[in-house]
């Protein structure tokens, strides 16, 4: 049947099973409702069972009794990944003596390497399995592994294939502290995205996020660690609905994870030390504290781009011997950005939430009272809306299909408590005080490199905003 369902598309194998599992959890998600009683969840599956389901190429399917429950389960044992479809086994097509040859090679000395031992096979016989078949089979076989390459020395193939997210805390700016998040291409070590914040929250990231998005492109990958604002329910939304894979460093294993660390520590030792006030020498002339202290959170991250842009991105990198800037162009010149519709990125950053209907056809979101089609009463709908605007009309969708919008009828809170202080997080602060300004002369030299050669809004905002083919 789920084979069926993926036909006619010209979709990558992995992009096929995200394909499967996202329509599998479509199927499923009012049964996986932790609030619901074993009554009502036998309800619902009996319910979903009996009724044909849409399925992806648009033709209604089935699912019996048995894989509702086979996914129930694999989604409380592993989540979305469990709902991915089995890889199939393809048969191996190397020649078997080719690697008869190879494991006794192997065994006779073990120090030989995959490489050493292909070149050794391709001379003796004219062709050789590929190394990475040879590792497989040296593994199956139980022969030791020589390990050449040092750990955290990995780089992507090409720009926009991983970016590397993180978090860093930051100083108290107008007696607050203060959060970065920062995005990293791992090919060109170009920062993508990075915006300073009052809070460590999954609003504040979409705020980093979203722009990027916008102006770069769609990324293969997202490789982040495991703190809450990455963990949260909504940037795995955004992703799944974006087709990107999110990955979470393991616990205790930041490998993987070194070019932003690097980052991290540039961004103290060359911005923070720039901004964080030093005491004076006794009896100088200008007692108290001297530096470059900042007096607003958008001070701080219009000094921060300017770093980055006329000193961090201007600077050649230790491993790839050029600077950001210019591997990052030279990169996007021969793998062009993977560019979606802006209305598609802002919609997959609205979140989302389950309600049943009360018979008056209402349903509650924090405190706020909404109407929805008296045909929906006592059914478990999703509601699909942005945080930020909680009084605006809300989209509702009942299995998976639309059904209409969700209108306010009483109102108490506007917006998610987490969204408070993302638009006016600034309070009043002492002037600067005297000293070198570093940073405002960067962002000097910035605004005179942009004013010389204009923005090209095309470049970020692209008037084609078809899907580039994957």
């Amino acid at each position: 049947m789920e084979r069926s369902l993926v036909m006619g598309g010209k979709l990558s194998r992995r992009e096929r099973r995200e394909q499967v599992a996202l329509w599998r959890y479509q199927v499923i998600r009012d049964v996986i409702d932790p609030e619901l009683t074993c009554k009502q969840r036998g309800a619902l599956v009996r319910a979903i069972a009996a009724t044909p389901q849409p399925g992806l190429d648009g033709v209604a399917v089935r699912v019996s009794r048995e894989s509702l429950d086979r996914w129930i389960k694999a989604w409380k044992r592993g989540g979305f990944d469990a709902l991915l479809p089995l890889e199939r086994q393809i048969a191996p097509k190397s020649d078997e003596a080719a690697l008869v040859l190879a494991c006794a090679l192997k065994r006779e000395r073990p120090e030989r390497t995959c490489a050493q031992v292909r070149r050794i096979v391709v001379k003796t016989l004219g062709d050789a399995p590929s190394e990475s078949t040879l590792l497989r089979r040296f593994r199956a076989e139980g022969l030791p592994q020589v390990h050449h390459l040092a750990r955290g020395r990995f780089q992507a193939d090409f720009v926009n294939e991983i970016w590397v997210g993180d978090a860093l805390h930051g100083p108290k700016i107008a007696g607050r502290k203060t959060y970065l998040f920062a995005f990293l291409d791992d090919c060109a070590r170009y920062v993508v995205a990075a915006r300073w914040a009052y809070s460590e929250d999954t609003c504040r990231l979409a705020i980093a996020l979203r722009p990027a998005l916008l102006a770069w492109g769609i990324p293969l990958c997202v490789y982040v660690d495991n703190g809450a604002a990455f963990k949260d329910a909504q940037l795995a939304r955004a992703c799944a609905r974006l087709g990107i894979r999110l990955i979470h460093s393991a616990p205790a294993q930041p490998q993987g994870r070194g070019k932003i660390e690097r980052f991290f520590n540039t961004v103290t030792s060359q911005f923070l030390s720039e901004i964080t006030p030093v005491e004076a020498t006794p009896g100088g002339a200008q007692p108290g504290l001297v530096g470059s202290p900042v007096a607003s959170l958008d001070e701080l991250n219009d000094l921060f781009r300017a770093w980055i842009e006329a000193s961090y991105h201007q600077t050649p990198n230790d491993t790839t011997g050029v600077t950001p800037a210019a591997k990052w162009a030279a990169g996007l010149a021969a793998t062009p950005p993977r560019r979606l519709d802006p209305a598609r990125i802002s919609e997959a950053f609205l979140w989302s939430t389950q309600r049943t209907v009360t018979a008056a056809g209402t349903v509650q979101l924090f405190k706020n009272t909404y109407q929805v089609d008296i045909k929906l009463i006592g059914r478990r709908i999703e509601l699909i809306y942005d945080p930020f605007d909680l009084a605006a009309p809300i989209r509702v969708e009942d299995q998976g299909r639309p059904a209409g919008d969700a209108q306010i009828i009483q109102i108490s809170r506007h917006s998610h408590r987490k969204t408070a202080g993302t638009v006016a997080d600034e309070t009043p602060a002492p002037s600067p005080t005297t000293g070198i300004d570093y940073l405002r002369l960067l962002r000097q030299t910035h605004d005179q490199q942009l004013k010389a050669k204009g923005i090209d809004y095309t470049t970020l905002t692209p008037d084609n905003t078809e899907e580039n083919p994957s």
